[in-house]
């Protein structure tokens, strides 16, 4: 068990060492993809120093009183641009920065938002995950991203959510739910009542390889639930705006269900973990970008996960 873990922490951390050779995008933009609803496009990209970082999905949605932002960006001058963007596109102030979870690419644009009746909300464990992984997110920042972070960087939340909680932006709801353990132990989404659009972040990855960084398990029973809500359009962390809502979730539930089902198999066949890293969900390559920087990762995570379930 101690071995299993130790193997799943290095191959974690060493994540955050990899490079993609992709190029840099020059320009941010944002589609209004329902009233007042805006949405930025990121790129399947590992983070490194062309792109600091600025590789999710963000967003803002805008009511007759106040703004929310959808996850700050991966770094401060992305949470700059986008703070700059909305108040091009409006004059309604800036009340709420929602961060879905604890990952760079979501909250280090987060300082850009600090300032007088700005409010924070993140998931009731998302100041803990912040705190436990802050010294290796601003020592490595530099090196990896191009982007020397300090610890005013780590905003944490001012509300955190439990359960579930609903914002009023000025004739427009936001209901921003906690979710237990899946691709963190930290999630959040946030469902914008007035457009029907269901703001998923990385639960929902399209098209890019969905990383596991907290429950396998978990997951499948949030996706589970999830399906059942009934909204015109979905926007993952990753990939583009969906609207043919649950089928989108189907290539995800697909994979997630194959590592279950193949790890648990391996394991009850005596196998090891280093077997499983190599034998596991291969019939998935070349069906995901980004398969081969995170799929070990996954088979990892769920070999630790499962090994010693009853």
């Amino acid at each position: 068990m101690k071995y299993t873990m130790l193997l799943c922490l290095s191959l974690f951390f060493s994540l955050f060492t990899v490079l993609s050779q992709a190029q840099t995008k020059e320009t941010f933009e944002v589609q209004k993809i329902a009233p007042g609803l805006y949405f930025h496009f990121g790129h399947h990209e590992l983070p490194n120093r062309e792109n600091h970082g600025g590789i999710a999905n963000i967003g803002f949605v805008v009511g007759k009183s106040c703004v929310a932002v959808l996850d700050s960006g991966g770094n401060p001058q992305q949470g700059l641009v986008l703070k700059n963007t909305i108040e091009k596109i409006t004059d309604v102030p800036i009340c709420y920065v929602i961060n879905s979870h604890v990952h760079p690419d979501h909250v280090f644009g987060n300082r850009s938002f600090k300032g007088k009746g700005v409010q924070f909300i993140g998931h009731k464990n998302l100041a803990r995950a912040l705190q436990l992984r802050s010294a290796f997110y601003l020592q490595r920042s530099e090196e990896q991203l191009g982007v020397k972070l300090t610890p005013q960087d780590i905003v944490l939340p001012d509300i955190m959510v439990a359960d579930s909680l609903t914002l009023d932006l000025g004739g427009r709801l936001l209901t921003v739910t906690a979710h237990g353990s899946a691709h963190t132990d930290n999630d959040l989404s946030v469902l914008d009542k007035s457009s029907q659009t269901l703001w998923l972040s990385d639960l929902l990855f399209v098209e890019h390889l969905p990383v596991i960084d907290g429950s396998l398990k978990g997951w499948l029973k949030e996706l589970k639930e999830l399906s059942l809500l009934k909204v015109k359009r979905v926007v993952p962390g990753h990939g583009p705006v969906m609207g043919d809502w649950p089928a989108a979730l189907k290539p995800q539930v697909d994979y997630l269900t194959m590592l279950l089902k193949e790890v648990r198999s391996m394991i009850k066949q005596g196998k090891f973990i280093e077997q499983a890293i190599v034998e596991a969900g291969q019939t998935a390559a070349g069906r995901w970008a980004l398969f081969d920087a995170f799929h070990k990762k996954n088979v990892t995570l769920v070999f630790a996960e499962l090994e010693w379930e009853d």
